[in-house]
């Protein structure tokens, strides 16, 4: 943070509840976020129904693939979003604010909007998995048809506004009501969690659940299983600085979220991973179609504390996502105010969840929704990371990401640098995600991040000598 900046932060009124927006720097007195905090606001997004049906969807790599495709991605997901974190955390401002030192100032409105898909299309995921909870809650007590019945679509969309309801009150506040949510919804979770992995290993044990092997054509290759959970997990780093600008301290903004990540993603994907094959052993049959919480929860019969776990966890996570999404808007849109991005992307989530009820599979949806985090976010996220550590040497000016011509304006607003590297990365992605030295190893997703971050360093510097000639 640069010492204009601490000093107008310094003197800057203190405004109590107040949502910043964007590319408006967060002063010291309200940084209020404690380690503990921090923590649970990370368990409550990754402990979600999102987390669960990935576990499901990559236990077609069986347990031993799984497991290990879950202990390598991730962590390493959660390291790159604390490098991104700590940036936040320095200069203030929000994840999206922080593209325009890199992609120009007005470039960013291009990852922003992406942003925006990504947060609530994730929304939809989450609240589409709860709407079928809450349509088999509602079978069960009033004889509506649950999810896959003839004339359930009416119960769906009845699950979806009330869900959609609980989002509003998840982000009546902004950051606030979203912390608050956060810290006593993960204290449910973790009390139910708790009873639900319990229940699922007593219908089936570990041992089989171990053993368990899926026919050849339900069978995920490793590399597949890795890039499901690599874009799964780097699909929250466009959310981390709009948490770790209101940390108290650096470990705050950077460890915590990483250990919070990290004990949600392991804990519910397990339960998704066992919950899968449990019922695939259970059942006799394996559909990854049916890996989603509420029909595991269903064909295992675990009653309705089970869904009202999954109803809660959407609601944790979706806070955050929502979160994300409004503030994001804001860095697009400077005149919409924090909170009135938030009600509009709540109120388009709930359209997009709508959507799922009249498409074909939910399984090829989520699958293609992973895909294009992957190919759309790291090389995004590569680029802000070598942009800010190695370029700038951690030297950015705030007060110029809004400033026409100024130090981040580049060409008419946009580096076109950023573009092409971002660009050449996603057709290269395209083209190698499905050949088999990828698939079958280390997936395709960290491989391109890393050449994207290489090939944009390179051209800096080529571009660099290149300026200097001219001026020589």
């Amino acid at each position: 943070m640069n010492n204009s900046q601490v000093d107008s932060n310094k003197n800057a009124p203190k405004k109590a509840h107040k949502e910043y927006a964007a590319i408006e720097p967060v002063p010291e007195e309200a940084r209020h976020l404690k380690f503990g905090e921090m923590v649970a606001t990370w368990i409550g997004a990754n402990a979600n129904n999102g987390t669960w049906y990935v576990g499901g969807v990559v236990a077609g790599a069986a347990f031993g693939g799984a497991a290990l495709s879950t202990l390598i991605a991730n962590p390493i997901a959660y390291i790159i979003m604390a490098f991104i974190g700590f940036i936040g955390y320095k200069i203030g401002t929000s994840t999206m604010s922080l593209t325009r030192p890199s992609f120009g100032v007005k470039g960013s409105s291009i990852p922003s909007f992406l942003v925006i898909t990504q947060f609530i299309g994730w929304t939809a995921v989450n609240t589409f998995i709860a709407a079928i909870s809450i349509s088999f809650i509602l079978n069960g007590l009033f004889g509506m048809p649950a999810f896959g019945s003839p004339g359930s679509n009416t119960t769906m969309i009845i699950g979806i506004l009330i869900m959609t309801v609980l989002h509003m009150l998840s982000i009546t506040a902004g950051h606030k009501s979203v912390n608050l949510v956060e810290k006593y919804g993960v204290i449910f979770i973790m009390i139910l969690g708790i009873w639900e992995t319990v229940v699922v290993l007593k219908q089936v044990p570990f041992s089989q659940i171990v053993s368990w092997r899926p026919s050849p054509d339900k069978m995920m290759p490793i590399g597949a299983a890795l890039d499901a959970m690599a874009a799964f997990s780097l699909g929250w780093v466009p959310a981390i600085c709009e948490f770790t600008r209101y940390g108290k301290t650096k470990q705050t903004s950077t460890i915590a979220p990483v250990i919070g990540a990290n004990i949600g993603l392991f804990w519910f994907a397990f339960v998704g991973i066992i919950g899968s094959i449990g019922t695939a052993i259970t059942t006799g049959v394996f559909d990854p179609n049916n890996s989603d919480p509420s029909t595991i929860v269903s064909k295992l019969g675990l009653g309705i504390i089970a869904f009202l776990v999954i109803i809660i966890t959407s609601t944790t996570a979706n806070a955050v996502n929502l979160m994300a999404a409004g503030i994001s808007l804001t860095n697009i849109a400077h005149k919409v105010k924090s909170m009135n991005a938030l009600w509009i992307v709540t109120i388009l989530s709930a359209l997009l969840t709508l959507v799922p009820l009249y498409i074909g599979s939910f399984l090829n949806s989520f699958i293609a929704f992973l895909d294009y985090v992957g190919v759309v976010f790291g090389p995004i996220i590569s680029i802000m990371i070598v942009d800010y550590y190695l370029i700038h040497k951690k030297a950015y000016n705030v007060e110029e990401f809004n400033l026409p011509n100024g130090k981040y304006w580049f060409k008419n607003g946009y580096n076109f640098t950023a573009f092409g590297v971002w660009i050449i990365s996603a057709v290269i992605f395209l083209l190698i995600r499905n050949i088999p030295l990828f698939t079958n190893s280390i997936g395709a997703i960290y491989p391109i991040m890393l050449l994207s971050g290489l090939l944009y360093y390179i051209l800096y510097k080529i571009k660099n000598i290149n300026n200097s000639s001219v001026e020589g």
